[in-house]
């Protein structure tokens, strides 16, 4: 054999070298293997984990029981709702002294509000005074809101006391001068074999003979306010108080939270917010129409709290939250899947899905047919925020909220 055969044949000898990142085709095999071995162990592991967990949760209770709810498409932010900055020229008052500032009243230039801690409280020179409580107890809890009282909607009568809808203890006059308390309606007492369990805001005749107020459920207490929402429980009422005879009577029934309320200024009409539907309903207490009702706006951008009057002569509307369009609404998006909203609160408590809420702060003014005639918004929520009420007063707009730390005024020249 010739030196040049013997070198072929050396060459042909050598190892082959692996093209595949160093790696034969065996040991790719055995790292492919290995691979899958390792997926299936994963994904085994995850069903065995995750498999359980699904049927723990099924088998908590959800403290909802929701049924499907139907809306229209939220009118687009465009026009008069085309988003602005004006509430943000708002300035906070006493910030930090109070708590959910949720209904406004004034007589003369001294104003009133309650708050969370179940205080009725004016303000005066700068000065924020106690001048009632309905309930007792630490108050520092929403646990602690049944013995302690929640003052809600508040109104001027005509011989200068103040009426209160308390959520809890029902309906009261007060004495702010003379520090007098006087129950009228007790939530003990049942109105057509239904107890009150949430009593919300209220409006008063120019006499102070009748009083027109809301029921918003028979179920649901104010502190479960957003179970109230999410399941779209039916059993909210609109009411008459007669100061007189002292009888109750029921003028609307089967309202989806029943709300904000107010008189027309020839005391001819109530109307009422019913949040959880996005409208504003209408019940006739006089005239031609008397006892019937009819939807005074509906498909509003927001879910509606209070309404108040407008020196123009429309209305103050207060959105609680808004329906974002363009954007997402997450209450839009939940009405028709019952599925998610039980899933829900299965996981997390009122306050977390609060936390997930927009900010968006917005105010309308309607007019006296139900049109908009002008939007007021802070976006970000950076200055106003959980808008509840407006209540306009001289110059001003003052912003009430269930929720803030602070009062909000507004100059109506600015805006």
């Amino acid at each position: 054999m010739g030196e040049a055969d013997g070198l072929r044949q050396r060459r042909r000898v050598q190892p082959q070298v692996a093209a595949d990142g160093g790696r034969t085709p065996e040991a790719r095999d055995g790292s492919s293997f290995s691979g899958r071995v390792f997926r299936v162990t994963f994904l085994m592991l995850a069903v065995s984990l995750i498999v359980p967990l699904l049927g723990a949760i099924m088998l908590l209770d959800s403290p909802i029981d929701p049924q499907p709810l139907s809306f229209k498409e939220p009118p687009l932010l465009l026009g008069v709702l085309q988003p602005n900055t004006k509430l943000r020229k708002a300035e906070r008052l006493f910030e930090n002294q109070l708590v959910g500032p949720e209904s406004i009243a004034n007589i003369g230039d001294v104003m009133f509000t309650g708050t969370l801690d179940g205080r009725v409280i004016k303000f005066e020179s700068g000065e924020v005074e106690t001048i009632a409580r309905f309930g007792s107890g630490p108050c520092k809890t929403q646990d602690d809101e049944p013995a302690c009282g929640r003052p809600l909607g508040i109104r001027a009568g005509p011989n200068g006391t103040l009426f209160v809808a308390d959520a809890y203890k029902g309906l009261f006059e007060v004495n702010p001068w003379k520090r007098e308390v006087k129950l009228l309606l007790s939530s003990d007492t049942p109105i057509e074999g239904r107890k009150m369990s949430f009593v919300n805001d209220l409006t008063i005749t120019r006499d102070g003979r009748k009083i027109y107020f809301t029921d918003s459920s028979s179920k649901w207490q104010r502190r479960d306010y957003l179970l109230l929402v999410m399941e779209g429980t039916d059993d909210g009422r609109l009411l008459e108080y007669d100061t007189e005879t002292k009888e109750v009577k029921v003028l609307l029934d089967q309202l989806r939270f029943p709300n904000g309320v107010q008189l027309s200024p020839a005391e001819d009409f109530v109307l009422v917010a019913e949040t959880t539907m996005a409208r504003i309903r209408r019940f006739y207490v006089s005239g031609l129409m008397k006892g019937g009702a009819d939807l005074f706006v509906e498909n509003l951008p927001g879910f509606p709290d209070n309404i108040r009057p407008s020196s123009s002569g429309g209305y103050w509307v207060g959105m609680s939250a808004i329906r974002s369009n363009p954007g997402f609404s997450m209450l839009d998006f939940l009405s028709e899947r019952p599925y998610i909203k039980r899933m829900i609160f299965k996981l997390f408590s009122q306050e977390t899905v609060m936390k997930f809420m927009p900010r968006y702060s917005l105010v309308l003014e309607l007019s006296d047919s139900g049109a908009v005639r002008r939007s007021l918004h802070d976006p970000d929520g950076q200055v106003v925020t959980y808008v509840s009420e407006v209540h306009e007063h001289g110059r001003y707009l003052y912003l009430g909220s269930f929720r803030a730390p602070f009062l909000c005024r507004l100059s109506l020249q600015s805006v």
